[in-house]
């Protein structure tokens, strides 16, 4: 039950709130970061590439190499907010998005909620990034980012949990 909220930050992209509750009598402080929800997209070209982004992710001083993602604007449908975040980032656009998932990456102190779409159908057209964005995209078949992923080359949940859900699949129609 909570018995207290502060709201300390409210900034571009999360809030940052805590909270007193009570737990079997006792108090206890939680921290919460409040996150509008986003979208990662997993696509495949004709011949079976998948388009990744690689840029630098400032919190952990690291490039990552990504699937595109990108979080919802106020009143974006998920859907629709795929469809910019694969055009923006990577210059394809999808001519179909298929709903895999919804999924909660952090929820010990973050209630961000991701939805994963899947394509492959896509029309290449042209990026438009971000000013802040720097971007670089990439292009690797299933098995080699099953095999970066294993060597922890690919470390962003979202896209180990894409990947490893495409190879499933792929394992699954195999055994049909």
């Amino acid at each position: 039950m909570q018995i207290n909220r502060k709201h300390l930050y409210s900034g571009k992209i999360v809030d940052l709130i805590v909270d007193t509750i009570e737990v079997k009598g006792k108090q206890y402080i939680r921290e919460v970061v409040r996150h509008p929800g986003g979208v990662v997209i997993l696509a495949q070209l004709e011949d079976g590439r998948i388009p990744f982004v690689r840029q630098l992710r400032y919190p952990m001083d690291k490039v990552l190499l990504e699937l595109p993602a990108g979080k919802l604007d106020p009143g974006e449908e998920p859907e629709v907010s795929a469809r910019r975040e694969l055009e923006e980032e990577t210059g394809l656009r999808a001519e179909f998005l298929e709903h895999i998932f919804s999924f909660y990456p952090t929820p010990g102190f973050c209630d961000e909620f991701l939805h994963l779409y899947y394509t492959n159908r896509v029309q290449e057209t042209s990026t438009n990034l971000e000013q802040d964005e720097d971007i670089v995209v990439e292009f690797y078949r299933l098995e080699e980012a099953i095999d970066m992923s294993l060597r922890g080359e690919i470390i962003d949940a979202k896209t180990l949990l894409a990947l490893f859900w495409l190879y499933w699949k792929k394992l699954r129609g195999a055994e049909q």
